[in-house]
């Protein structure tokens, strides 16, 4: 099923309907600032199961996950003072930062460090749903082989994986561009993986 949101005024009425899908063990696709993106509740195990399966990822690999602003990320993340000001002046954008999990986190989206990856992107459809919903929703890329370009439009993920989620969110063309991942768990950022956020204030 598609369903096709305002990607720069997302309708309150339909960001509403997937909300409650997604409390009732669905597996959704949706547009991200760094592409379209795999998400389920991170606190429903059988949708989680149903992720895995799709990206045929090992249980022992955890997901990053999405939270709606800084302090919903305080809650499921220890953030010192310097990871705070760096949050605070680069969030919402296209990072994943990882962090120290706090114990709301379940253990399958933590690594056996105790770390987890989020991130709050800069994309209307996912602010929304994110505080309609009220809960972390995970956050990982469309499985993909060697021979299919990554998907740009909501009906190419219905031609590639449409028959395996409960619902895709056109929310427009979306180019993929991974995210930069950064390393706020030590005494000094550590990049990761440059992409499309600006890592010039990690350095």
């Amino acid at each position: 099923m598609i369903i096709e949101i305002n990607p720069h005024n997302p309708q309150t009425r339909l960001i509403k309907q997937v909300a409650d899908l997604l409390r009732h063990d669905a597996v959704i696709c949706y547009p991200t600032d760094t592409g379209y993106g795999i998400g389920c509740d991170i606190f429903n195990a059988k949708a989680i199961r149903q992720v895995e399966l799709l990206k045929r990822r090992p249980p022992n690999k955890p997901f990053s996950f999405m939270c709606s602003d800084l302090k919903n990320i305080s809650e499921f993340a220890h953030v010192s003072n310097t990871a705070y000001r760096l949050l605070k002046k680069n969030l919402p954008g296209p990072y994943t930062f990882v962090l120290p999990g706090t114990k709301l986190v379940p253990k399958v989206m933590t690594t056996k460090q105790k770390t987890v990856g989020i991130r709050v992107p800069e994309n209307a459809i996912c602010r929304a749903l994110l505080a309609e919903f009220g809960a972390p929703i995970i956050n990982t890329s469309l499985p993909l082989s060697d021979d299919v370009p990554p998907p740009t439009e909501a009906y190419e993920i219905d031609e590639l994986i449409g028959n395996r989620v409960d619902l895709i969110i056109d929310g427009g063309p979306v180019y993929p561009d991974p995210s930069s991942v950064i390393d706020l768990t030590g005494d000094a950022p550590e990049i990761l993986r440059a992409g499309k956020g600006d890592v010039t204030p990690f350095r």
